[in-house]
């Protein structure tokens, strides 16, 4: 069982509008709501994917049992936590013109330390039959940002697989809690470290990974707009892959990356060689691309594009942290 945490969930509008301007009035052409937040779009991937899955975190109001409904109805396993607060609501205004999507998301609801403690202790009994726990997203108001950091050692000691992916300060306490993987994109690989990388050349991407690391997860997935560079345990050392994939132009971009955490995850889950699961991770997020909603993908689809993933080594001497 994988369990996924959301604990800034919401219900995640995407609305399709041609030559979108400012200022004027439109109509969309198509449009699309599914429960979201970054955790949610992973569990939904996992359970395309065919891999068992509960989603727990937060969830409060009309917004919030709007959440757990719409994740039966996609037959996702859920097991939240009730706030006073309600749930935010978040939309994605997509222009296939050009390409350009806006983003308004919601800031989310105050979380009181109770609740908090709630969450906590839901959470480690939920992981007591868990191999995989997986932190993704943000934290709602009143949440102090070292939650994850504290959760990651907790869950470390009891030998579950822990994963992250988050950004800023939450993501900074959460690396150096010691994960097993953290799975940033460019943007936040770099804020991460501290400075910009500059170029994706093979040894600006091995200094890029070692950097990651060093702050403390076990093992770093960067992923990029066609792939990813990855840092993987392998016995006492490190093994460093390249995985590409030919671009597509993307329908909806967004949660791409929480496909490809969801992938990989999956094929690990299922016992799959690393190698496998970075092509089959690179393959769910190509696939997420191409489709309306977040963590949306076809496992024929993806099986097909698996397939087209080039996976090189990156030749480098790169011991253990």
């Amino acid at each position: 069982m994988i369990i996924t945490v959301t604990l800034n969930a919401a219900i995640d509008k995407t609305l399709i509008v041609p030559n979108f301007q400012p200022g004027r009035r439109h109509r969309t052409v198509e449009q699309g709501t599914l429960p979201g937040g970054k955790g949610v779009n992973v569990a939904r991937t996992l359970k395309r994917l065919g891999v068992p899955v509960i989603a727990t975190g937060f969830q409060g109001g009309p917004t919030g049992t709007r959440i757990v409904e719409a994740l039966t109805a996609e037959q996702v396993l859920s097991d939240f936590v009730r706030i006073r607060e309600e749930s935010r609501t978040n939309t994605a205004l997509l222009d296939p013109t050009n390409g350009i999507q806006t983003e308004i998301n919601e800031r989310g609801p105050q979380v009181s330390e109770a609740e908090v403690e709630l969450f906590r202790d839901k959470l480690l009994y939920l992981a007591s039959g868990a191999a995989i726990v997986i932190f993704a997203g943000s934290l709602p108001r009143g949440v102090e940002p070292s939650l994850y950091g504290d959760l990651v050692r907790e869950l470390k000691a009891t030998g579950v697989v822990v994963a992250v992916d988050a950004e800023g300060e939450v993501l900074q306490q959460a690396a150096r809690s010691g994960p097993t993987v953290i799975s940033p994109n460019r943007r936040e690989a770099e804020e991460l470290v501290g400075y910009e990388f500059s170029g994706d050349a093979d040894d600006e991407l091995l200094d890029a990974l070692a950097a990651v690391r060093r702050l403390g997860p076990q093992e770093a997935l960067i992923t990029l707009p066609d792939g990813c560079a990855a840092a993987l345990k392998d016995g006492p050392g490190v093994k460093v892959r390249r995985a590409r994939i030919p671009q597509r132009e993307a329908v909806a971009p967004i949660g791409s990356g929480d496909a490809f955490l969801a992938g990989f995850l999956a094929a690990r889950y299922q016992g799959r060689p690393d190698d496998e699961a970075l092509r089959y991770a690179v393959a769910c997020g190509a696939d997420s691309t191409q489709r309306l909603g977040a963590g949306v993908v076809d496992s024929e689809e993806v099986s097909r594009l698996y397939e087209m993933v080039e996976l090189t080594e990156l030749q480098a001497d790169v011991a253990s942290a």
